[in-house]
């Protein structure tokens, strides 16, 4: 093995030179930045949970009155009732000249594939709580839609139908 030439050695002579010098600056950080006071870690505790369904398969008319259904509830009690929604047990309410349905309601639809979707949101958004440390017994669920750019189906003569759903969990306030 050929030894290394005066030029590799002073380089290699330098670069350790380098290494060994540390700034005034680099000695007082701690050695890692990454671990954080107790302390600190519960400021920046978050107060709610998101998650958002961009340019979801879904009615406009469908996901808004899905979300009158589940608005302000709990989130177990919210993915309980789309569940009786997939099973045909129970109805959405829904405007217009749509028929009447038994029970409470005066006329509704059973949306099965959108509520198959919002289960899956809902499901997500229960993960994202949980990992945010949120107490989700003593939250509410705030949801909220808007159109999404509808795509033309093949031959361009009909239109897509699309959505995006927002739902958000929040901490109750309590009422005096």
């Amino acid at each position: 093995m050929a030894e290394p030439t005066q030029k590799t050695v002073s380089k290699m002579e330098n670069t350790e030179k380098y290494n060994k010098q540390e700034s005034p600056t680099e000695s007082s950080k701690p050695k890692h930045s990454r671990s954080r006071p107790a302390e600190a870690h519960n400021k920046n505790k978050k107060t709610e949970a998101i998650v958002n369904g961009r340019d979801s398969p879904v009615s406009l008319k469908q996901a808004i009155a899905i979300c009158n259904l589940i608005r302000h509830k709990n989130i177990d009690r919210a993915i309980s009732e789309l569940q009786l929604v997939s099973q045909l047990r129970k109805a959405v309410p829904m405007r217009g000249e749509i028929p009447h349905r038994k029970g409470k309601i005066m006329s509704g639809r059973f949306p099965v594939n959108a509520s198959l979707i919002f289960i899956k949101l809902l499901n997500s958004l229960k993960s994202n709580a949980i990992a945010n440390e949120m107490e989700i017994e003593k939250c509410k669920i705030i949801c909220k839609t808007n159109l999404a750019p509808r795509p033309y189906r093949r031959f361009g003569q009909t239109r897509f139908k699309r959505c995006h759903i927002e739902i958000k969990l929040i901490p109750r306030i309590k009422q005096i």
